[in-house]
C-alpha cells in the first residue's frame, strides 16, 4: 500500500449490507473501518489500471498480428473487457459470418 503526502476527510453513503462487511473486515484485521475502506479502494483502484493495461496490450498484439485465427481470438477478447460479456459472434471489418457473403 503507498502512503499518501496527505488525507482528505471525504463523507461517503454507502449501502448498509456493505457498510456490515466493511466492519467485519477491521475487526477480522483488527483495524479501523477507515482502512479497510482506503485499503479496498486502492486494491480496486489498482485492479482498474492493470484492467487497462490488459486492453492496451490485448490492442497492441491485435493490430501487429497476421493471423487471422489470433486476430479473431483477440477481438473476443477485447470484446469481453469492453461488454463485459462473452459475445458467441464478433466479426472483423470485411469478414463475413458462416453461411453469409459480404
Amino acid at each position: 500500500m503507498a502512503q499518501s503526502e496527505g488525507s482528505v476527510r471525504q463523507s461517503v453513503s454507502i449501502p448498509t449490507g456493505i457498510a456490515r462487511r466493511v466492519r467485519a473486515l477491521a475487526k477480522t484485521r483488527k483495524t479501523s473501518a477507515n482502512r479497510v475502506l482506503v485499503d479496498l479502494i486502492e486494491a480496486g483502484l489498482q485492479s482498474k489500471e492493470a484492467e487497462k493495461e490488459r486492453f492496451v496490450l490485448l490492442v497492441n498484439r491485435l493490430t501487429e498480428s497476421r493471423d487471422s485465427a489470433e486476430r479473431q481470438r483477440l477481438t473476443e477478447e477485447l470484446a469481453r473487457l469492453t461488454f463485459s460479456e462473452s459475445p458467441k459472434t464478433f466479426l472483423l471489418k470485411g469478414q463475413a459470418a458462416k453461411g453469409k457473403s459480404l
